[in-house]
């Protein structure tokens, strides 16, 4: 291949990568992409698109026990995981297929290899196809991120898997031991265990879902005793042994010292550490241009989404939390719009995150304890899904909306959901922080019904004791500092 000249290179094409070439396509930018692996990138290939496949199967699968309430007899049912798994990679295969497409469609050029920073203009690229370089006036580094790994427990993908070997099972396995109790961990811990999984989670510290709402995660906590799944709060795991096709795991109370009868054994088939994930920066020559790194490893970037170099810009995981794909696709178009000429930043109100646990969490803005903590006298609103006609009609009743607001003023500060379709209710939250809505103007949106949007409606009466279906109105004020 030989040498490239550009306007703008972009390095990843993930969900901010790919974002960013097309809308520097879409505003006359010449452009090409460059990807080590598979074109959509974590996301689309063994993050965010698999999972919430599985995640679904799962789920229909678990409903079949639960029809007879509704007169609904169903059996000699069947579940073929490695059609299944199938199934899975043609939704990626389409989706991967699109992000080359769009690209393309956009005048861009996506070419294959591991880009490498040479200067604040060159890159180079070590292909499938050899070796070449590319010249840009503009970069756009948007690499991601990997799972990180916990020391003594490497990754093989045979009986120690990472995120994407516990979406790769091709049979379900008899005992599933998951360490780490954050998002990706619940979320394929209970898709596993739906599917037949015996299954355990250890996690460090004293809550599930680290930095959620506890009332929101008690939920979540209830349906895992009523699924069966084993939880072990604040343990670490120390080490673990396969002899003879039988695995164990060791895990001790945290805090605790390191005397042998304090420790816990746990017998299982398959290990999944989800304990977190690390920008990949490494290896992208940074310190070789200059580009600034903080103490965590993430790239240091303005609101333009600009580095300490001004002709380099980064987006999505590698500059920081949150490492969502959502946040990563509106900082690419931030930063292909900032190239163009045009006057755009990252200032989004809040970046909302969705939970694909059962129940599902949508959240979006200040938890109720960060609100008073920033000083707030807090007004709360809460309406659970158990009252409402349409969740009840669908044997989804678990959960509720929680609405944050400043007692003073009455403005949206935060809203929580846990429950039916929670991630795709807290958009309408999204909105009405973006639009700095205040309590009556969700309680005076007319919502239609049977809806499970009602439950936003009601929650914001609820905040301002007006709510018509809760015993007094609903409301509840906060008043530590």
């Amino acid at each position: 291949m030989q040498n490239i000249r550009t306007e703008v290179c972009v390095i990843g094409s993930g969900p901010g990568g790919y974002v960013a070439a097309v809308r520097a396509g879409q505003l006359g930018k010449k452009v090409v992409c460059v990807e080590k692996a598979a074109a959509g990138g974590v996301c689309l290939n063994v993050g965010c698109i698999p999972s919430k496949a599985l995640i679904n199967a799962a789920k229909q699968w678990e409903q079949l026990s639960h029809l007879g309430a509704m007169g609904i007899s169903v059996s000699g049912q069947t579940l073929d995981v490695g059609k299944l798994q199938d199934w899975k990679g043609s939704v990626v295969d389409k989706l991967t297929s699109g992000v080359r497409q769009l690209i393309k469609g956009a005048g861009g050029q996506l070419v294959s290899g591991t880009a490498t920073l040479r200067d604040k203009n060159t890159i180079e690229v070590s292909g499938p196809d050899g070796n070449f370089t590319i010249s840009a006036d503009h970069i756009i580094l948007a690499t991601g991120s990997r799972p990180i790994t916990v020391p003594g427990f490497a990754v093989d993908n045979q009986r120690i898997h990472d995120s994407t070997g516990g979406l790769a099972f091709r049979e379900v396995p008899k005992r599933l031991t998951v360490i780490g109790g954050g998002y990706i961990g619940l979320e394929l811990g209970i898709m596993w265990r739906k599917l037949g999984a015996q299954v355990t989670v250890v996690e460090f510290t004293d809550q599930l879902l680290p930095g959620n709402d506890p009332e929101v995660v008690a939920v979540v906590a209830r349906k895992l005793k009523k699924l069966g799944v084993e939880v072990h709060l604040q343990h670490k795991a120390l080490r673990h042994e396969d002899s003879d096709g039988a695995l164990k795991l060791w895990i001790m109370p945290r805090g605790a010292d390191d005397q042998k009868e304090k420790e816990l054994a746990i017998a299982t088939d398959h290990i999944l550490v989800t304990v977190g994930r690390r920008p990949n920066c490494e290896s992208l020559g940074l310190e070789q241009v200059g580009v600034a790194v903080d103490q965590r490893g993430f790239i240091v970037v303005d609101k333009q989404q600009r580095t300490s170099v001004p002709n380099i810009f980064a987006i999505g995981d590698v500059c920081g939390q949150p490492m969502l794909a959502h946040k990563a696709s509106r900082e690419g178009e931030v930063a292909a719009e900032v190239i163009a000429g045009h006057r755009a930043e990252q200032d989004a109100v809040a970046i909302p995150a969705v939970i694909f646990t059962d129940p599902e969490i949508g959240s979006v803005g200040l938890s109720e304890q960060q609100a008073i903590e920033k000083g707030h006298k807090v007004l709360i609103g809460k309406y659970a899904f158990a009252a409402l006609g349409r969740a009840m009609a669908s044997l989804s009743t678990d959960g509720f909306v929680k609405i944050v607001a400043d007692a003073t003023t009455q403005q949206v500060l935060g809203i929580h959901i846990v429950g039916p379709a929670a991630t795709d209710l807290i958009s309408e939250g999204s909105f009405a922080l973006e639009m700095g809505a205040f309590l009556p103007d969700l309680a005076l949106t007319v919502h239609p019904h049977p809806t499970l949007g009602e439950a936003i409606m009601e929650a914001a009466k609820a905040a301002l004791g007006e709510s018509p279906h809760v015993v007094g109105g609903g409301q509840r004020t906060a008043n530590r500092h």
